[in-house]
């Protein structure tokens, strides 16, 4: 049976793939992706801790915009407390609403990702010349409030349209965010050449567990923990990469916070923390594109 198939990339199992290293023979990435969002005001869509309310809904609003006013303080004080760097998720929306906020990354040198105007969006309903003026001018908005471009693009809801992967390189990103079908990153084919996907998690992420699926914050921790665990293990024979995505409005309570400070603190006082490669996307991306195709195949 031949089934619809993106042709992004071809099947490839981990198990037969070359083996390399990351920096200084280091085995295992940990990153931090941080989701720093804006959203309408009785209008769009948006995270949900419990059912939505009659619009204009001005609890669910609160919620999300502690956040920005409260959760993503907290989260960065725990990075400096832990000296982790970071990468963040973030809607242009949050560089008029909350500049502040992005002074503050500018001055950890974090990154900075490509995530839509707003999470109140998604885009994948655009034709494609809207999406291209769409991806154009977040790609700008970013450069102006950040004095770089965003290399990289993790869409709101991961949302995504036939043509995304083909219009971000087409319009200067280098990697995408947005398909976790891996532990390491792989090349994607494009009209215009190869786009890189980072692995981005959608199980080692509070939205999901803890909206969704309603896992409480030591659970959360525990998968954490576990992921890491796991993954360093598996890491002896191939180099894997452990993301860990974050919203500032959920771990950003402080019940919750505490239960994030625990699984990075065992992650960053790990016995065999030598082995492990603390860490931004765009680093891993100019690492693995460095690598000769003999190590890190073409698309």
């Amino acid at each position: 049976m031949q089934l619809p198939y993106h042709d992004r990339y071809a099947y490839s199992p981990i198990v037969d793939r070359p083996d390399y290293s990351w920096p200084d023979g280091k085995r295992l990435v940990v990153y931090l992706g941080l989701n720093i969002e804006h959203f309408a005001f009785g209008a769009g869509e948006g995270h949900l801790l419990t059912v939505a309310g009659a619009a204009p809904d001005p609890r669910t609003f609160a919620w999300r915009d502690y956040g920005n006013r409260v959760g993503v303080w907290r989260c960065l004080e725990l990075f400096d407390e832990l000296n982790l760097p970071a990468a963040h998720l973030i809607n242009t929306a949050v560089f008029d609403y909350a500049p502040r906020i992005v002074d503050a990354l500018k001055a950890r040198g974090d990154e900075i990702i490509g995530h839509g105007r707003t999470n109140a969006e998604r885009h994948s309903h655009m034709w494609e010349s809207d999406e291209r003026r769409f991806l154009q001018e977040v790609r700008d908005a970013i450069e102006r409030g950040s004095g770089k471009p965003p290399r990289g693009w993790m869409a709101p809801w991961m949302a995504s349209t036939h043509h995304t992967p083909d219009l971000l390189k087409e319009v200067g990103f280098d990697f995408l965010m947005d398909w976790p079908a891996d532990d390491q990153p792989l090349w994607m084919k494009t009209r215009s050449g190869p786009i890189m996907s980072v692995p981005y998690p959608i199980e080692i992420n509070d939205s999901p567990q803890i909206l969704v699926r309603h896992h409480s914050p030591e659970e959360f921790r525990d998968f954490i923990i576990g992921q890491f665990e796991e993954l360093l293990r598996q890491s002896a024979k191939q180099p894997l990469v452990c993301g860990i995505a974050l919203h500032t409005m959920i771990v950003g309570q402080p019940y919750r916070l505490r239960m994030l400070r625990e699984a990075l603190q065992h992650i960053v006082s790990h016995p065999e923390k030598e082995k492990v490669w603390f860490t931004r996307p765009s680093a891993i991306y100019d690492h693995c594109a460095a690598l000769p195709a003999s190590k890190f195949p073409p698309a």
